[in-house]
């Protein structure tokens, strides 16, 4: 089952979905106030049983499908966003081999550190985003104004209710500014945290038995005037760290109790003379979920 953020045709009240066969459904108009916002949904007991209860009980003819799920945003038409509404989005770096050694390259003074993260016990965890400077699908992504080397990570994003238990799975990207964190790692949050630094989308994939998001192909491209000029894929099982490792990290001495996203990492990094521009079309695809485009602007 997946499911889904958007907007209906009143353009100020964002809704939950279910999305089935490239159709969404309104889940509030199926199952009532429990299901009417992201945030109330993964708060549920047991989020995923008690939505298959909804929908044996609930045919999807009882409710009307709203939209296709490339509709474009429109104030006329529903259309997609990023699945988050109270949440914090959190991210884990140094997950990969490709990773540690595109931060080991990039960094000025203190390459070694991203060498020591990789292997320590302890997972380099940081502050990534909400609901504000997030994007969702076909929603722009930014480049600031003071960097001259920046880059898309195509991640899985881990959906975790408010007792950090997995719900599900959605495809994020963790943008970020090269030249700044590589000058000194101090400027981290500089280079992660900004307007529009985070999407998500297109939709939540939920954690039915047989769903393994452990080996998930996940792949990039990069088009810039139509064309291709960038792309990549990888895997999941090549993150070192198991999920359950680093959302036990995630919840030491913390609390979400609206649910938290957690991004696992990238494992694709374009080369070193490679930088975002503004217009290009960066399209994240795992599989199981989708693809979530987002276009490039300048800050």
């Amino acid at each position: 089952m997946q499911i889904c953020s958007f907007f209906g045709l009143d353009p100020k009240k964002p809704r939950l979905g279910l999305v089935r066969e490239g159709l969404v459904y309104d889940l509030e108009a199926l199952g009532g106030r429990e299901y009417s916002s992201f945030a109330s949904f993964i708060s549920l007991a047991d989020p995923i049983q008690d939505l298959s209860m909804l929908l044996a009980d609930r045919p999807l003819s009882d409710g009307k499908p709203l939209a296709e799920l490339d509709v474009q945003p429109s104030n006329r038409q529903p259309h997609l966003l990023a699945p988050i509404d109270q949440q914090e989005v959190w991210a884990a770096g140094v997950t990969y081999v490709r990773s540690k050694s595109a931060r080991m390259a990039e960094s000025q003074n203190a390459a070694t550190i991203y060498d020591r993260v990789y292997d320590a016990q302890r997972p380099e965890l940081f502050y990534k985003a909400d609901a504000r400077r997030t994007s969702g699908p076909n929603a722009p992504v930014r480049i600031r104004k003071d960097s001259a080397w920046n880059v898309p990570e195509p991640e899985l994003a881990l959906v975790l209710s408010p007792g950090l238990e997995l719900i599900g799975v959605t495809a994020g990207n963790d943008m970020s500014s090269r030249d700044i964190e590589g000058e000194n790692p101090l400027y981290l949050p500089q280079a992660k945290v900004y307007s529009q630094c985070c999407a998500l989308g297109p939709v939540v994939t939920l954690m039915e038995p047989g769903f393994q998001p452990e080996e998930l192909e996940i792949e990039v491209s990069i088009e810039r005037s139509g064309k291709a000029v960038f792309s990549g894929g990888t895997n999941t099982r090549l993150i070192k760290r198991p999920f359950a490792e680093l959302i036990e990290y995630l919840g030491r001495d913390n609390e979400f109790p609206h649910g938290v996203i957690l991004l696992t990492g990238t494992g694709i990094v374009p080369p070193n003379d490679f930088t975002l521009l503004p217009g290009d079309l960066v399209s994240i695809s795992i599989q199981g979920i989708g693809t979530l485009r987002n276009p490039v602007v300048q800050g």
